[in-house]
């Protein structure tokens, strides 16, 4: 196989893994597949909870994926990753040091390990109009849109699915304007901190 046929089956192997498991993207993805579209081209970015960053990023980074940034926050720090082509993939982990301390990364990482997607970014035209057409069909979303009506990013997770009795993944919907590819740290934090409100912490 080559190169990027193998980053495929990884991805897809970690895509259909994250669907079996999350319900609320099993919807969209059933509303998708109904209109001919399917999950994959609206993937946004993709999102892995390690304990080393460097290290889980490697297995990408064989297949063509290239460090772009990193962003930091209170407890935990996260580093993009491109390809042309691909999903952004986004990697977090928390400080391992004093800074770490209250992050709910690494309990995440020690129940479901990080060779899973904590979650899938879907990119859509009209933020509000996707939640309302999502909790038609019964999922339920964490907390407010962040981000500002008419700026350039806004991002709302959906709550959290528990498998064996922890808190697993979310759903992200993510609304973008003017080009803007990139992440804004502050809610990257914002949604960080709902989903931990959403899980109970």
């Amino acid at each position: 196989m080559t190169r990027a046929a193998d980053l495929d089956a990884l991805i897809h192997r970690m895509v259909d893994d994250y669907l079996s498991r999350n319900e609320a993207a099993r919807v969209l993805r059933d509303m998708l597949e109904g209109a001919g579209v399917g999950f994959w081209p609206v993937i946004d970015h993709l999102t892995v909870r390690t304990t080393d960053i460097d290290a889980r990023a490697k297995e990408f980074i064989d297949l063509g994926y290239e460090y772009s940034e990193t962003l930091e926050f209170e407890n935990w720090f996260a580093k993009v990753y491109r390809l042309e082509g691909y999903p952004a993939m986004f990697i977090d982990q928390a400080y391992t040091d004093e800074r770490g301390k209250g992050s709910i990364i690494p309990k995440w990482v020690a129940t479901f390990g990080d060779n899973t997607f904590h979650h899938i970014a879907a990119r859509v035209e009209d933020i509000e109009k996707s939640i309302a057409a999502l909790e038609a069909k019964g999922v339920g979303f964490a907390g407010e849109i962040i981000g500002e009506r008419g700026g350039d990013l806004r991002q709302i997770f959906s709550s959290s699915e528990v498998v064996n009795g922890a808190p697993f993944s979310v759903l992200e919907l993510t609304e973008r304007h003017r080009g803007y590819m990139g992440f804004s740290p502050p809610q990257a934090d914002a949604l960080m901190q709902a989903s931990a409100v959403a899980a109970g912490r």
